[in-house]
């Protein structure tokens, strides 16, 4: 937890009475591998920060899916779109490995908001996040090669991308996992 105030006091003075209000909140759980934290057709009622593991984003698909997000340990996930809207969630969220997450839920995310100047400001920090990462991601697709695309996600991830069954990250690429393959041949050479 202390690497989460750490992130939102490089942009906001968060004394000990403000952060205990946040973390008196939060809601720790854990999630086994291959679990669905959030089912297609459900409205998002949390955001969460992951302690230790690795979750996807994935439209899922009778004939095929696709994975189009991840989110790594030190990072906050949520279906935003579906937080903020509070409507039904239009693809889900899986953990890849085992995950100790932290929650808040959007009652209580929402009384800190309102409630405390600190408390809106981490909650603009957090929208900021998640607009920063669809951005890039956005951008990525459309000025990365798909082997630029692999090149970044194992430069910034390297110890979970190796858990990252290869069909999750083609499908994240955009690419089938044979030329994933080849990829990945011609980056650890």
């Amino acid at each position: 937890m202390e690497n989460i105030r750490a992130y939102f006091e490089k942009f906001i003075d968060l004394n000990d009475y403000i952060w205990s209000l946040f973390t008196e909140k939060l809601i720790s759980e854990n999630f086994t591998k291959n679990s669905i934290i959030l089912r297609q057709g459900e409205v998002e009622n949390y955001v969460s920060v992951i302690e230790e593991g690795a979750v996807r984003f994935v439209i899922p698909g009778e004939e095929s899916e696709t994975t189009f997000g991840f989110s790594f340990q030190g990072h906050f996930f949520s279906a935003y779109d579906s937080f903020v809207f509070r409507e039904p969630c239009k693809y889900q969220i899986e953990t890849i490995t085992d995950c100790k997450i932290w929650r808040i839920t959007h009652e209580d995310l929402s009384n800190l908001f309102e409630n405390t100047r600190e408390g809106n400001a981490v909650g603009r920090r957090i929208a900021e996040q998640f607009f920063c990462g669809k951005q890039n991601r956005e951008l990525s697709l459309l000025t990365q090669s798909a082997e630029e695309r692999y090149y970044n996600l194992f430069k910034h991830q390297p110890q979970l991308i190796k858990e990252i069954p290869l069909k999750y990250i083609a499908s994240y690429i955009g690419i089938t996992p044979q030329a994933l393959s080849r990829i990945r041949a011609r980056v650890t050479e």
